[in-house]
């Protein structure tokens, strides 16, 4: 199915690894500019051989999204350098584990910041080019916002803020046919994901810790790709999905919804 993504630019946050890559992948694919706005990295390298694999036509902005004073100027100079902007997607964070116990109010703010924060400025600044293109935004939540995980207070606080705003957002824009919808991810393999495995000790108690995991997730009893979510990132961004918005979108093997004892 062709997307209608060719020639559209679209600003990635966090594209250098796991999810964000895969988005950013996803679009290239597509023929989209993809406009990824990173911290510096030692993923850069890799990152631009494996998009070269598709395109050149890219851009890569370093920044450190808790600076989110630096998020307008990207927006302005995109808009100047393309003459459009056509679509949102925001990904960057971190799963931090700050617990209810051991979390201070300033640990909790300054992590609600880094989780919520950018999302938040990147729209508010390309909300008037949105508007111009017709344009589309994703949101990247995740499960721990409905389901709860136990002791990670502050990242589901604010993605639990990015699913209200994603709705807020889809209503204050309905009327410019802006679409505004979010992929809520549950178990997707990442090397984030990978490292946290590591920790579980040698090889045969992190494949029993993995198992753990997937066992609860009903199709497949498999993680999630990162090129599952980067396919419906690129679909929800195009005018294939024309009609759809305001919308919680679960790519996560029925975790949520199901019930996990389902062998």
């Amino acid at each position: 199915m062709d997307l209608h993504l060719e020639g559209k630019v679209i600003i990635v946050t966090g594209g250098f690894k796991g999810i964000g890559k895969g988005i950013v992948l996803q679009l290239a694919q597509e023929g989209a500019i993809p406009v990824v706005i990173n911290r510096s990295d030692a993923a850069i390298d890799e990152f631009r051989h494996d998009i070269e694999q598709y395109t050149t036509d890219y851009d890569i902005h370093l920044l450190d999204l808790n600076d989110a004073d630096g998020i307008a100027p990207i927006v302005e100079a995109t808009y100047a350098k393309y003459g459009h902007i056509d679509g949102i997607v925001n990904n960057a964070g971190k799963n931090d584990n700050k617990d209810l116990e051991t979390t201070s109010w300033r640990e909790f703010e300054e992590s609600i910041h880094g989780n919520l924060t950018h999302y938040y400025e990147l729209v508010h600044a390309a909300v008037p080019y949105l508007k111009e293109s017709k344009g589309a935004v994703v949101n990247i939540s995740s499960k721990t916002a409905l389901t709860g995980q136990g002791k990670t207070s502050a990242y589901a606080a604010a993605k639990g803020a990015v699913l209200g705003l994603t709705r807020e957002w889809a209503a204050a824009l309905v009327h410019d046919d802006v679409r505004v919808n979010a992929i809520v991810v549950s178990e997707c393999w990442t090397p984030l994901y990978a490292e946290w495995i590591k920790t579980f000790g040698d090889e045969a108690a992190q494949q029993a810790r993995l198992s753990l995991i997937t066992d609860k997730i009903p199709l497949g009893h498999r993680m999630t790709s990162v090129e599952e979510i980067g396919a419906e990132a690129a679909f929800l961004l195009s005018d294939r999905s024309s009609h759809t918005t305001g919308q919680w979108v679960f790519v996560d093997g029925g975790y949520v919804h199901l019930d996990r004892a389902l062998s």
